[in-house]
């Protein structure tokens, strides 16, 4: 809890303010549900904030996806491919300037192993 008093086992515990915004990371695993068998899952639910507006998106791509992505031709969207990670590399500035840049990270499939590897 950024700054807040959280009680924990009846004493009050103050949170450190950090100096970025917190996430969460949720991973659900669903007890006797085969999803090679049952292919229909739907359901819905209301987030406390509304969405960002204007919210932009970085695709981490191959050659073939970056060039959907292209045609798209929307200012929110943008693209990187692997020899565009490679050109940051490593380089712990230039890849917090990236994440700055953008409100979400999507991948593809095969890039997705390589992205700890490229970018540190």
């Amino acid at each position: 809890s950024a700054g807040k008093t959280v009680s924990i086992n009846d004493k009050d515990v103050k949170g450190k303010k950090r100096p970025f915004q917190e996430t969460i990371e949720l991973q659900v695993t669903l007890k006797n549900y085969d999803p090679t068998k049952d292919k229909r899952f739907a359901g819905s639910m209301q987030l406390p904030h509304g969405p960002v507006r204007n919210m932009r998106v970085c695709v981490l791509a191959t050659a073939e996806h970056s060039k959907e992505v292209a045609d798209l031709a929307d200012p929110r969207v943008g693209s990187q491919t692997v020899d565009d990670l490679k050109k940051l590399n490593k380089n712990k500035k230039l890849v917090k300037k990236l994440a700055k840049k953008y409100h979400a990270f999507l991948a593809s499939h095969s890039i997705i192993k390589l992205i700890p590897r490229l970018l540190g």
